[in-house]
């Protein structure tokens, strides 16, 4: 007789910069989500799987909820993560001691209206005093009856493992949904954007990273010396003329600098020397443009 097999999908939510990327990596020992100290990092919806003989876990990050999106691009976010609750067999709601929510958001009517197993988790355990951990813990269990309450470090992966082994008590019985060798539904090509979208985030100040969007328009696969050897060719956009000159900076000193950190970090991430070009080009308003954010995988 075969043993039981347990598969589902964890979804994670929460405001921006609470530490869903941070969790999820926490879970997977993999860099699959950008980490920054910068909201907004994460726009897509990105998935990470864990696998073993008798589990697959297919976690999924997903952007901040933002309540009064600006741009086109930040109300097709707010679709990414909203979408958790159509698919999710366990949502972590993740929350830290610097959200403001006055119990009015759709989150709230959201996770009341799931019948699936939801578990409060308060994150940042390592900077936020005890009483304010208490507190928080009574606030939002009024606001929706959680099945669980955690208290955790995802940073310092303090109280995470017991997460971890909390979500698969709760998984149904199921198929694998993905290969078993297969560790996200990412091509690597998405993954080496966002490298250099982290490398802009934590490079510039300001707005500079939020008008960004990194696409690869080549990536050619070749030996050098007999060993793997990958060429990347990268286009930066940008909203306005103005911000092409702070990302290239003077003598090309800026753009320089990013492409050099950039690169250690996809050569990290590929296990393979790379070259990278950089270019910068200017499209205005292109957070509400629908062709440009289809092309950018924010639109269907």
């Amino acid at each position: 007789m075969s043993e039981k097999h347990f598969s589902g999908f964890v979804n994670i939510i929460g405001k921006p910069n609470v530490g869903k990327s941070t969790l999820m990596n926490a879970f997977m020992g993999e860099k699959f989500s950008i980490i920054t100290n910068k909201p907004q990092t994460t726009r897509h919806r990105i998935i990470g799987l864990w696998n073993d003989i008798n589990y697959q876990i297919v976690f999924s990050d997903t952007p901040g909820m933002i309540e009064s999106p600006g741009y086109r691009m930040q109300k097709e976010m707010n679709k990414f993560a909203y979408s958790t609750f159509e698919d999710a067999d366990v949502l972590l709601f993740v929350t830290e001691q610097n959200d403001a929510y006055d119990g009015s958001e759709k989150v709230f009517k959201l996770l009341n209206e799931v019948s699936i197993p939801k578990i409060l988790v308060i994150n940042k355990m390592d900077i936020t005093p005890e009483s304010m951990i208490s507190e928080m813990k009574d606030y939002y269990s009024k606001l929706v009856n959680y099945d669980e309450v955690r208290i955790i470090s995802a940073i310092e992966k303090k109280g995470t493992d017991e997460l971890f082994q909390k979500i698969k008590t709760y998984l149904p019985e199921g198929p694998a949904y993905y290969p078993k060798d297969q560790m996200t539904d990412r091509p690597e090509r998405f993954f080496v954007s966002e490298i250099i979208r982290e490398n802009i985030l934590e490079l510039y100040k300001e707005e500079i990273p939020y008008s960004c969007e990194v696409e690869i328009e080549q990536f050619k696969e070749s030996e050098k010396r007999g060993e793997p050897f990958v060429h990347i060719f990268a286009n930066i956009y940008v909203s306005r003329k103005s911000q092409k000159s702070i990302i290239i900076g003077k003598g090309g000193t800026a753009i320089k600098k990013l492409g050099i950190q950039s690169r250690k970090g996809i050569e990290s991430f590929l296990e393979k020397r790379i070259h990278l070009e950089l270019y910068v080009r200017v499209k205005e308003k292109w957070r509400d443009d629908d062709r440009f954010l289809k092309s950018f995988g924010y639109l269907q």
